[in-house]
């Protein structure tokens, strides 16, 4: 949900995401937060990110019946929304091409002055 905040950048958002390092971590497993979350994503954007960060497995579209019963599917979700996470990399704005540093997973999104 990040996006490029440049002055004159029209379209900052989604970051387009450039890793070195990505970390697998464990999170617990809740379907109902899956569920709750997803109206409020890009999914595109979404499956873009996760497709980059190395799991493949999410479909184009999304039903209301994976969501409510497909233990596959909603753990592929999981894994994707939850358990990836960019070490080490950049995000790249879509619109300027600038890179932002992304270092122990924090991202430094500071603008230099002329950004600004």
């Amino acid at each position: 949900m990040l996006s490029c905040h440049i002055k004159g950048v029209k379209n900052g958002y989604p970051f387009k995401i450039d890793p070195v390092k990505v970390e697998e971590v464990e999170a617990d497993y809740d379907p109902d937060f899956l569920r709750h979350i997803y109206p409020r994503l890009e999914w595109a954007a979404l499956r873009e990110a996760a497709h980059i960060m190395g799991e493949s497995n999410l479909p184009e579209e999304v039903t209301e019946g994976m969501l409510k019963d497909d233990e596959e599917f909603l753990r592929t979700f999981h894994h994707a929304l939850l358990e990836l996470m960019l070490e080490e990399g950049a995000l790249v704005c879509p619109e300027t091409g600038r890179r932002f540093p992304v270092h122990k997973g924090v991202p430094n999104l500071l603008l230099h002055e002329d950004e600004i």
